[in-house]
């Protein structure tokens, strides 16, 4: 199994950090998933243009091609003026309409205010919807309350990233039996 962490924006720290929380949990508790982390920051990102994902070159081939061979992502961002980041929505842009078909899907969202605990629900669950995503549907959100110094404090929302976790790879392992079990039926 692969699983990729997505850290969704350019700027900040915060959802790095739950992001590389996330990522030890399923390294320390699935030692044998394959696990890759890529930030956004470290990278120069193209803007969509319309063309195969596969046309693209250097990292934005290397983070849309990392995406498209994963069975499970997940996705860490901020919200910004009460919306996801310009350059998360650019990464959804750039990859085909059905690119998250047969792909476990789960959120983790770190905003400065409650007010932006919905953001998840209207604006990130619909566009995974439309790219054929199996959603997790309970996600982590994380207040800005819940860190102090890099590191997150509050002792649920640890609880919650684990949970997520284990929900991520339990569904992942749900839908590859129920799908191999499928083609094995039509395979006689």
């Amino acid at each position: 199994m692969k699983i990729v962490g997505l850290s969704g924006s350019i700027v900040g720290s915060k959802t790095r950090t739950a992001m590389d929380y996330t990522i030890k949990a399923v390294t320390k508790k699935y030692p044998d998933i394959e696990v890759t982390l890529i930030d956004l920051a470290e990278y120069n990102v193209q803007f969509s243009d319309g063309r195969n994902y596969l046309e693209y070159d250097g990292d934005t081939k290397y983070i849309a091609q990392t995406l498209m061979e994963a069975d499970a992502i997940i996705i860490g961002t901020p919200i910004f003026q009460a919306s996801i980041p310009a350059t998360l929505k650019n990464i959804f842009d750039l990859l085909p309409e059905n690119s998250f078909r047969d792909k476990v899907v789960s959120m983790l969202v770190t905003a400065g205010s409650p007010k932006h605990y919905l953001i998840a629900e209207n604006q990130l669950k619909p566009i995974l919807g439309y790219m054929k995503a199996q959603i997790v549907q309970t996600y982590v959100f994380i207040e800005e309350e819940d860190f102090y110094r890099k590191e997150i404090t509050n002792d649920d929302v640890l609880f919650r990233i684990d949970r997520l976790v284990e929900d991520t790879v339990v569904l992942t392992e749900t839908y590859t039996s129920i799908r191999e079990a499928k083609e094995a039926e039509y395979d006689f």
